[in-house]
Order: structure tokens, then C-alpha cells, then sequence
């Protein structure tokens, strides 16, 4: 996965009318929401990656799941070996579209303090992921 580093001048200079389509990785892992915790952060380990894209059984998109987020579930009074992606997700995340400007998604992501947005299409299907360097 490679991540959008968007500059650091102000965002009147960066990104404007660039939408979301133009820079975000459509090669995002997806994943359904029945897997379970363990093989998730394997499946993480594998591809080299700090999330994955998570779906339900229409193939609808759910949110994206980190790495740090199911290790900290991992730590949880809560873990059993079970557990299943659908049980980490108490509600359906933040999503951006891919007709958002970057402008847009990236102060959404900073005022929502995550570190990437699933693309989803006007039917919640997932196309990318969005995701700005720090």
C-alpha cells in the first residue's frame, strides 16, 4: 500500500478540486466481517499492511480496521480466539467519496484523528482507501 502525502503548505495551495478518486490506493485488502481477529493481524502481517478493509456478507462496506486497533482488542478483557471482525466494530465507520475533494477527506481524517478513509461508491461498495502520511 502506498500512502498520499499531501503537502504541507496551506490548503488553499494544496489539492484544490483533486478529489479523492485522483490519490487514493485501489489496492486496498478486503476482507469480510466473519474473519477473525487472529487471522485478520496474520493476514496484516502478510501483505505488509496496517489495515484492512472490512465488508459484511452483501459485500457492502463496513469501515477499515487497523492494526493498532485489533492489537489493542487483542488486550482486551473482551478477546477470545472467536472473535470475529464484526464484534470489533460497534458501528459502521467514516467513509469518504471518491468525488470529495482531498481537501475535504484529509480535515475530516485530522478532525477525526484517523490515519485513512475507506472510498466507498453511492452503493457502499469499497474502491480504495484514502490515506494521508504524518
Amino acid at each position: 500500500m502506498t500512502l498520499v502525502q499531501m503537502p504541507s503548505r496551506s490548503t488553499k495551495d494544496t489539492a484544490v478540486g483533486r478529489t479523492v478518486a485522483e490519490a487514493m490506493d485501489t489496492a486496498g485488502l478486503q476482507v469480510h466481517d466473519d474473519m477473525t481477529v487472529e487471522v485478520a493481524l496474520s493476514v496484516m502481517a502478510s501483505a505488509r499492511t496496517g489495515h484492512l478493509l472490512v465488508c459484511d456478507d452483501s459485500s457492502l462496506c463496513i469501515g477499515l480496521i487497523t492494526h493498532a486497533r485489533l492489537t489493542a482488542f487483542r488486550m482486551s478483557p473482551a478477546y477470545s480466539d472467536r472473535v470475529q471482525l464484526r464484534d470489533v466494530f460497534r458501528y459502521r465507520g467514516l467513509f469518504t467519496s471518491p468525488w470529495a475533494t482531498m481537501a475535504e477527506a484529509g480535515h475530516m481524517m485530522r478532525h477525526s484523528d484517523v490515519d485513512a478513509l475507506p472510498v466507498i461508491d453511492e452503493h457502499g461498495s469499497a474502491l480504495g482507501v484514502f490515506a494521508l502520511a504524518r
